[in-house]
């Protein structure tokens, strides 16, 4: 990173910030092709994980390239400068990471996957009924890297 002083090193700060957040917006690519795309997420501490449709781009991307970076946004605020446009700015703090994508395959890793997700909206664990789940691809990310940056700006 190469604003230090912005940088939110403490690891339960981190945490924190992905645990407030409602969206994960998720890049992936293939080739010289990048593809950004929000998605609802659980998150345990080590992993997150989504799901998806039995088909769509997100698949093909994933099973093209299973490298994955995601970013966690929250407390965006604009701050304005009554004389000066080079002096507006944001503040925020935000997470962004990498990782490696894997599909969940069996009834039990699945709901583990979606109760992870439903856990993050609800704070409460589902049963899933298994017609669903065997129409329902879910996804784990293995964190591999993972950064926090915080923009506090004081108002003029």
């Amino acid at each position: 990173m190469r604003r230090n002083d912005k940088e939110i090193t403490r690891r339960a700060e981190i945490d924190a910030i992905i645990r407030d957040c409602e969206v994960c917006r998720l890049a992936l690519a293939v080739a010289d092709e990048p593809y950004l795309v929000p998605v609802s997420f659980g998150y345990d501490g080590l992993n997150l994980y989504f799901h998806t449709a039995a088909a769509g781009r997100k698949i093909d991307f994933i099973s093209a390239n299973n490298r994955v970076c995601f970013e966690f946004d929250r407390d965006v605020r604009l701050v304005e400068h009554p004389d000066q446009a080079c002096k507006w700015t944001f503040t925020f703090e935000s997470v962004i990471g990498f990782g490696t994508v894997h599909e969940l395959c069996t009834a039990e890793e699945k709901a583990g996957g979606l109760n992870r997700i439903m856990e993050q909206y609800s704070g409460r664990r589902w049963e899933f009924d298994p017609a669903a789940l065997g129409q329902t691809r879910v996804w784990r990310i293995a964190i591999t890297s993972v950064t926090g940056k915080r923009s506090a700006t004081k108002e003029v």
